[in-house]
């Protein structure tokens, strides 16, 4: 992965020059200024306006799993949904 690398020094050739690169005078930010560019309130919207499934209080885990070819066309051939009819028809017969 490429890292950005930060100029510190003036180059040439990139549509400026030095002078322009030197008169340019943007002071530090302070904590405060940088604290009033994003109010706290943008934070809050964009975690209520997240995309997506909304999260579980217990959610499904990944697992790899062998079953026999023709259990799982079985299941596969009932559409869309055979995962969740699989897992209910597994809790059954764990007694859960």
């Amino acid at each position: 992965m490429n890292k950005i690398k930060l100029q510190t020094e003036f180059v040439e050739g990139r549509g400026y020059s030095k002078e322009d690169r030197d008169s340019v005078d943007f002071p530090e930010m302070t904590d405060e200024e940088l604290a009033r560019m994003v109010p706290p309130e943008f934070f809050t919207a964009v975690e209520e306006a997240r995309r997506g499934r909304p999260r579980v209080e217990n959610p499904r885990q990944l697992v790899s799993l062998r079953l026999d070819a023709d259990v799982l066309e079985s299941f596969r051939s009932t559409g869309k949904g055979w995962q969740t009819r699989l897992n209910e028809t597994l809790r059954k017969a764990a007694g859960l």
